[in-house]
Parts: structure tokens; C-alpha cells; sequence
């Protein structure tokens, strides 16, 4: 499933090239063509991220909803326009590009009661400038539940995704089964804002880059990370532990990973 910098770097980059023009929607595949007929022909006035969720907004104040859960995917291309790729749901064409959307999990139109509806339901995301983290130490600051679930949990922490959870914890020093009311609020501060750097880097470098410093691989995803998937600690050389939260896998360097106060912060 994509994380927040994927849907972010989404909202920018077709942002740029559909917000202020009228759009010829359409469904290819039919699943979403009585939707599609309803913003076909209008005016784009904008196109935002919400954690992993894209709302295309329209001047008829209503907005399309995607969420592209685990195999839905988004593609941008110049015009003229070619044959659609596989099950394409909804196809935007502004003057200059076509977006296509295939397999999200949700593909639907939201009025105005609907949007604020979603917005409520989705925790503050460490990507947008209108977050307030405090909803989010509030919460955790309640639960029981170990950190590693919490900051995952879209309606506490919006935008982290399963790498990212992994690498944010370990580079502050915070065991995933930590419980939530456990950590304290220079802790919580602490991951607020590494996980907000480390998205913006993930937003402007297209990847998952966790390791300080480095520009990204040429592997398949042109990720680099310091222990997903990884055998070793880089910070201890101690073997890092695999196990799974909420059935995602999850990792941990339980010599660096004690009482939240670990000393792999921000090591390569």
C-alpha cells in the first residue's frame, strides 16, 4: 500500500497540471461512469492529500474520493491521449495530460457534508500544514495500545505507512511495543517531526529514504532504509528482531529499542 509521501507527491504533481481546467472524466472499465458523468466538464479547483487519501475537488463543491489501498495505482501522462491500460476506473483529461486510475479501493463522488465527513474520520497528517499534533499525543497518550500500531493507525497518525513505522521508531530509539500512554511528549515530539522530515524527503525524492545523507537506490522502489528487512543493526551490529503487528511486518534492534531513549536516533 502506498505511504503519505506517495499520495503527496500525487497531489502535486497532478495539481499542476489539472487544477484551473475543465476536465473530460470519464470511466473506461464502467464501474465508475455514473460518477465520472457527474464531473465531466467540470472545473478542477484543486486536488489535496489527506494521509493516504486523494480528493480531486471540483467547482461544483463536490470532490472524487481515491484511496488506492493495496493494489490501486496512478498514472500521469502527456497527451495525445492512448489506449487505456488495463482496468483503467476513472480517466482525467485536462488539456495537457491524462491521469488513470486503476484498482483503487475507493473511487467514489462526496458532497461537501460527505468531504468534511472523511477529513474528521482521518488524524492529523505530519505532511500538511494545517495538522495539529496535539490530536495525536492525545490519543496516544490514552491508549494502551503499543506505539507501533498507534502511529499506523490512519485516525491517530495519518500517513505513516509499515516502512516508515519501522524506520521512525528505530532511528528515535522507541520499541514498537512500547504503550502508547508510555510515551511521553518530548518522545511524541520527537517522532512528529522526524516523521514529517522524512516524508518531505520521501515526497521530493519519489522514495523511501530513512538513512541520513543518502540519495536513493536503483532497486525496484529506490529505497534506503536502516533495519526493514534488514538482519543487522547499522547503529550495534545487534541481529534486529522480525515479528508482526496487526498481521504487518514489523522490525526492531531491541539493544537500541529499550525504554524509548535508544541511541540509533538518526545513525546510518
Amino acid at each position: 500500500m502506498p505511504e503519505g509521501h506517495t499520495i503527496h507527491r500525487a497531489a502535486r504533481d497532478h495539481g499542476r497540471v489539472l487544477v484551473g481546467q475543465v476536465l473530460a472524466v470519464s470511466s473506461p472499465q464502467g464501474r465508475f461512469a455514473e460518477g465520472a458523468a457527474l464531473i465531466d466538464g467540470r472545473l478542477c479547483v484543486g486536488v489535496e492529500a489527506y494521509g493516504k487519501h486523494l480528493l480531486y475537488r471540483f467547482d461544483s463543491g463536490d470532490a472524487l474520493h481515491l484511496h488506492l489501498g493495496l493494489f490501486g495505482r496512478l498514472r500521469k501522462q502527456k497527451l495525445p491521449l492512448s489506449a487505456p491500460r488495463g482496468a483503467v476506473r476513472v480517466r482525467l483529461i485536462s488539456s495537457s495530460h491524462v491521469v488513470d486510475v486503476n484498482g483503487p479501493n475507493v473511487c467514489r463522488l462526496l458532497d461537501p457534508p460527505q468531504i468534511q465527513s472523511l477529513i474528521q474520520r482521518i488524524g492529523p497528517d505530519v505532511l500538511r500544514s494545517d495538522a495539529d499534533p496535539e490530536r495525536a499525543f492525545k490519543r496516544i497518550a490514552k491508549s494502551r495500545a503499543p506505539i507501533g500500531r498507534l502511529i499506523m493507525d490512519q485516525s491517530v497518525m495519518a500517513g505513516i505507512g509499515n516502512i516508515y513505522r519501522s524506520e521512525i521508531l528505530w532511528r528515535q530509539g522507541v520499541h514498537p511495543e512500547t504503550p502508547g500512554r508510555a510515551v511521553d511528549r518530548e518522545t511524541f515530539d520527537r517522532i512528529w517531526n522526524d516523521a514529517k522530515a522524512l516524508l518531505a524527503i520521501g515526497v521530493k525524492h519519489d522514495a523511501i529514504i530513512t538513512v541520513e545523507g543518502a540519495a536513493p537506490s536503483k532497486a525496484r522502489y529506490r529505497e534506503r532504509v536502516n533495519i526493514f528487512g534488514k538482519d543487522s543493526c547499522p547503529a550495534c551490529g545487534h541481529q534486529i528482531r522480525r515479528f508482526e503487528i496487526d498481521g504487518r511486518r514489523a522490525f526492531a534492534c531491541e539493544a537500541c529499542q529499550l525504554s524509548g531513549a535508544g541511541d540509533c536516533a538518526a545513525q546510518d
